[in-house]
């Protein structure tokens, strides 16, 4: 099925906000776990309650590995005919303000751009930020680069 550029940039265009997520200790160990990396802020509750965080954080690229789950629980429009999709990279990413073990998130999603690289594949930049549930200050903002294909 064709889709054409208007089409798709008609279905990406709104915000999208996600449902709230459990960020807890669990969590950041398998994270640990999985990444080698062990620093105490992230698995030691007692020493890390000596830091100025007063305990446990979030590693900053569990945060952003969240993108996917976080977009899983947003509504979304389907794009027709969609085969597969694919990360391309990102241009920016901030870590603003820590994720204490415990909190809840939410992802936020808007659209910067939609282009047509060749017949049937898109490439679109998205703004996500990570919300913490209470917190006036967001966990991160990323612009990310994926690609689509119909």
């Amino acid at each position: 099925m064709a889709v054409t550029l208007e089409q798709v940039r008609e279905l990406t265009k709104d915000e999208v906000v996600s449902d709230w997520v459990l960020v807890d200790q669990g969590m950041i160990d398998r994270f640990a776990e999985a990444t080698g990396d062990h620093q105490f802020i992230h698995v030691d509750p007692v020493r890390a309650a000596q830091t100025p965080f007063g305990g446990t954080i979030a590693h900053g690229f569990l945060t952003l590995s969240l993108m996917p789950l976080l977009r899983s629980k947003a509504p979304s429009a389907e794009i027709p005919g969609v085969r597969m999709g694919v990360n391309y990279g990102g241009n920016k990413t901030r870590f603003l303000s820590p994720v204490r073990s415990g909190k809840r998130v939410r992802g936020r999603f808007r659209m910067l751009e939609v282009v047509e690289k060749r017949p049937g594949q898109f490439q679109q930049t998205t703004e996500f930020t990570v919300e913490i549930e209470g917190e006036e200050k967001p966990a991160l903002i990323a612009e990310w680069i994926s690609q689509f294909f119909v």
